[in-house]
């Protein structure tokens, strides 16, 4: 009879525990159904500028926004900037002006999934497809027979290694390249360490829609924060700004898609490294030396090992991956030094 007694003691006590869960789990349901539908926060006034300024064109029937300025008067000159991952053409926003003073004409896309294009999905976004989204803009701005100078950063910096591929194989000959001008970007796979949640992200499909869907504002925070040096973080309203580019169009559901790149660029490694190492294309790298994903000195080693035609500067040792915003002057002087060489 005691033993009966315990088994219906301990079967009451699992049924209790399995309600209490049930209703953890009825409370919790409308939470996370909430959640995950909550709004993309609203443009603040400074992205709200920066995205009238710009206009869309269309490539394959999607809409990719670019922003396209005049500027020196007396020179041909024309610049493509080539935004990284997870952000947008907003992280040049601090050297646009300097850069139109000195160039003719400064462009910058929003590759497709990023800022304000769109992000179709499901889609199978590429290095190669992005690289065909900056040809054809280059044949909507009528720049088809202008030698254009490319700075990039970040996942800009393979989509420029396949246009320098294509511009040397005269693939297709949309593009000449007058200069490319390459900053802390993931180039050799042996030395870049990606985030964790980025390597999550890239290689569990089914993970992946669960953690798009919880990422939130401060785990974004934290994130770049932390490629970000401890004295040049960004401001609360920049970390904001960066946040609303993502999320613009639902961008956050298209990360792990996008992730796929750094499978790419393994797979692809002989092609884009091969298009670096033998290019007569004047070369320049600014490094911001704090970075956790291309590390000094592993990075930097292999690269002047490697590209010895390339020119570098290593920024102040406190600046991370981020160069463009956290220390735009010393940019500005590394690359205006840069293409005054040549």
């Amino acid at each position: 009879v005691n033993g009966d007694w315990h088994e219906c003691g301990s079967t009451t006590a699992e049924l209790k525990m399995r309600e209490w869960w049930i209703h953890v789990g009825l409370i919790c349901i409308p939470l996370v159904a909430v959640y995950l539908h909550i709004p993309p926060p609203q443009l603040s006034p400074a992205l709200q500028k920066w995205h009238s300024a710009g206009q869309v064109f269309y490539f394959r029937g999607r809409k990719v926004f670019y922003r396209d300025s005049y500027g020196a008067l007396g020179s041909s000159d024309v610049v493509i900037l080539l935004h990284g991952f997870p952000t947008s053409s907003y992280d040049w926003n601090k050297i646009w002006e300097p850069l139109t003073q000195r160039f003719h004409r400064v462009v910058a896309p929003d590759f497709l999934g990023f800022g304000f294009s769109e992000k179709p999905r499901p889609h199978k976004y590429s290095i190669f497809e992005q690289a065909s989204v900056v040809e054809a803009l280059v044949v909507h701005l009528g720049l088809i027979n202008q030698r254009v100078n490319v700075v990039s950063h970040d996942y800009g910096d393979t989509v420029a290694l396949e246009l320098l591929y294509r511009s040397e194989q005269n693939r297709t000959g949309h593009l000449t390249l007058n200069s490319l001008c390459l900053s802390n970007g993931g180039i050799f796979p042996e030395t870049h360490y990606p985030r964790l949640l980025q390597t999550l992200l890239k290689d569990s499909s089914f993970l992946a829609p669960v953690l798009t869907r919880l990422t939130n504002y401060m785990m974004f925070q934290k994130g770049i924060g932390e490629v970000f040096g401890p004295y040049t973080q960004p401001t609360d309203a920049e970390f904001w700004d960066m946040w609303t580019g993502l999320r613009y169009n639902d961008g956050n559901l298209v990360l792990d898609s996008i992730l796929r790149y750094i499978n790419q660029r393994l797979k692809h490694r002989e092609r884009w490294v091969g298009a670096l190492t033998s290019t007569l294309v004047p070369l320049h790298m600014i490094y911001g030396p704090l970075d956790p994903v291309n590390p000094h000195p592993q990075f930097i080693r292999l690269y002047q090992q490697l590209v010895q035609r390339s020119t570098v500067t290593i920024l102040d040792e406190h600046i991370s991956h981020y160069p463009q915003l956290e220390d735009p002057t010393g940019f500005l002087n590394a690359y205006f030094n840069f293409i005054h060489s040549f």
